[in-house]
């Protein structure tokens, strides 16, 4: 019984923790898992600045020489430089023929022949249609024959007279015979004029029977064929003739450009281009010949008149045009590329390159812009480094790695068109930002 006892009091301490162990057992859980929580953060930060150290001690070569350089900025640059620079002032037009016509037959008739080829350059006088010369070549000779029976009868009467004229002086006729003779010889004499003219008339006919080209120029289309009967009163024609060298090309200006047109005009000949519409191609140079004596109120211009040679045909009529009209050339100016200004709140400026690689702001003013050129009043000088391509990127004082735009230039038209970037060589800003 007494060792009963002892065995139940030696057996109730190994029982009671499971007792107490039910209250305290959370209470060590909870530093675990932050422990571990803390401990998986830690990790994940350290391999990412593992990585991220790696990366930038195994980055590309041209990285580690922009950080090195104090993360200079590649840039293209151009000098400032003293050109003479081209003034054009910029219009659309037409080209216009200088003559226009549309041939037709002087004389009624059967249209025997055509002897030219549709669009056949031809030559002034050169013969274009034949008409049936018969009824012309007999009425010539009718005339002809009337001239010959006229002149013998002139002749005779030119005698009579003569002979009258002694009679009288014998008194053996009276005065009124002989003022009738000499009135008949008059009268013959009369009919020999009009005789030939009939005679010139129907030479005239003759000829106009042969229809030829009143100008140098180009045939169109054919407007009626041979066998159908054509008459002087027509409306119509047999083919219309256009003169194509040289050619005129009509075109339009703002009214403002007058004053300078027409001083630059009256001291000298203006040059003028003019381009295809679509593709900009050049296809003439000519000169200005006039500009019209009245501006168009509707649309407050003034039109212009230019000649062009045009011997290879590549002006055609009613084509339309641009037209560039050279109003000077202004010598020796200060000119940048035009990409090469910018804009600010202080105005336009250029970022000058000095000899430590650094760039300054420079504002300048701008005279004129022609083109892909900007003439510069002041604010740059001749010989300045100036940045013309990478601006974007670049701030007063920063770094730069110029290259010069003439040797980037092979790398821009090799292969495929290179889109526009502000930084030439492709790398990557801090942060990841392409520049």
């Amino acid at each position: 019984m007494q060792a009963s006892h002892e065995r139940q009091r030696t057996e109730t301490p190994e029982s009671s923790p499971p007792v107490a162990s039910k209250g305290r057992a959370p209470r060590p859980a909870l530093p675990i898992f932050v422990v571990l929580v803390i401990g998986v953060i830690g990790g994940v930060l350290w391999f990412r600045h593992s990585a991220s150290s790696h990366a930038s001690a195994t980055g590309p070569a041209g990285a580690g020489s922009a950080s090195a350089e104090g993360r200079a900025t590649p840039v293209i640059v151009a000098p400032v430089q003293r050109t003479d620079v081209p003034v054009f002032l910029e219009g659309l037009g037409n080209a216009t023929p200088l003559a226009t016509v549309t041939v037709r037959s002087q004389v009624d008739g059967r249209l025997d022949k055509v002897n030219f080829r549709e669009g056949q350059t031809v030559k002034k006088g050169e013969s274009l249609a034949q008409i049936d010369q018969r009824p012309f070549i007999i009425a010539l000779h009718q005339a002809q024959a009337a001239l010959a029976r006229d002149t013998a009868q002139s002749k005779n009467a030119a005698l009579n007279l003569g002979r009258y004229t002694n009679l009288r002086t014998q008194n053996l006729i009276p005065q009124q015979q002989v003022d009738d003779q000499q009135n008949t010889a008059d009268q013959a004499t009369a009919s020999i004029a009009a005789d030939a003219a009939a005679v010139d008339n129907a030479r005239l006919q003759l000829d106009y029977a042969q229809i030829r080209s009143p100008l140098d120029g180009v045939t169109g289309v054919r407007l009626i064929d041979p066998g159908n009967i054509v008459h002087a009163s027509d409306p119509g024609g047999i083919v219309v003739v256009t003169q194509l060298d040289p050619m005129a090309v009509l075109f339009t200006l703002p009214e403002g450009d007058l004053p300078k047109v027409s001083k630059e005009l009256a001291a000298g000949p203006l040059t003028v281009e003019a381009y295809t519409r679509d593709e900009g191609m050049r296809v003439g140079v000519g000169k200005l010949q006039l500009i019209d004596n009245e501006v168009n109120q509707a649309t407050a211009t003034i039109r212009l008149k230019a000649i062009f040679p045009n011997p290879d045909k590549v002006l055609w009529p009613n084509a339309f045009l641009k037209i560039r009209l050279l109003l000077e050339t202004r010598k020796g100016v200060l000119a940048v590329p035009a990409q090469a200004v910018q804009h600010g709140p202080d105005g336009p400026f250029v970022y000058v390159v000095g000899a430590d690689k650094k760039v300054t702001v420079a504002n300048v003013k701008v005279a004129d812009t022609q083109d892909d050129k900007i003439i510069l009043a002041s604010g740059a000088s001749e010989g300045d480094s100036i940045v013309i391509e990478g601006q974007s990127q670049l701030r007063p004082g920063a770094k730069v790695i110029p290259r010069a735009a003439d040797a980037a230039k092979p790398a821009s038209t090799s292969g495929a068109p290179r889109k526009h970037s502000d930084n030439p060589s492709g790398e990557s800003a801090p942060g990841g930002a392409t520049r």
